[in-house]
């Protein structure tokens, strides 16, 4: 599956499926912001935690009166400042906190752009650690070398068996969601490989 046709595909999806994607998609990332948490002592990863679950909330029941802007505020003083911490592990957790403030901001202004973008920003984090790792091991981090590496293409994949899974849920119940939520956590990994 090339990266083109999952990106396709996700426009394709309807506002609530594009919602429940990228809220599955930072269910993989989120664990990403614990770790770095932990090893900085910085952010608080119940925060983000807290927030996601409540998107999860709202995407199930659109009328329940969830303070999104509450979020955000909670959210953003818990994002890292790259210049503060000399360790990778902040870029991934930028990247959470990132798609984790565009899924709130999507849900509130109804903006599938923000959905697609969430896709995106996971995919980014991937190839940022490719290069990282590369760059460390003295290897040339290309595209193509990024593109080709087993992470990468296994990103990819898990994209495209999380949108077929999204497209076969049909109409949105918490069932499909647990059963969704399952599935992203099913193979005991954040999407650059660390173990859950």
């Amino acid at each position: 599956m090339t990266k083109a046709n999952n990106f396709q595909r996700i426009r394709e999806l309807n506002y609530l499926q594009q919602a429940v994607l990228a809220a599955a998609l930072i269910e993989r990332m989120l664990p990403n912001y614990g770790l770095f948490s932990e090893a900085t002592e910085f952010g608080d990863e119940a925060t983000l935690r807290s927030a996601l679950n409540l998107c999860w909330e709202k995407i199930l029941l659109p009328k329940s009166k969830i303070s999104l802007e509450k979020q955000i505020e909670k959210i953003e003083p818990n994002v890292p400042e790259l210049a503060d911490f000399d360790m990778f592990g902040t870029y991934p957790a930028i990247d959470v906190a990132t798609a984790l403030l565009g899924l709130l901001h999507g849900l509130m202004t109804k903006d599938e752009q923000e959905f697609i973008s969430i896709s995106k920003i996971s995919q980014a984090t991937v190839a940022r650690f490719i290069e990282y790792q590369m760059t460390v091991e003295g290897e040339l981090a290309d595209n193509k070398a990024v593109r080709e590496h087993p992470l990468m293409q296994y990103e990819i994949a898990v994209l495209g068996e999380l949108i077929d899974f999204v497209e076969q849920m049909g109409r949105i119940t918490s069932e499909n969601v647990k059963a969704l939520k399952q599935q992203v956590v099913a193979d005991g990994q954040t999407n650059i490989g660390l173990t859950l």
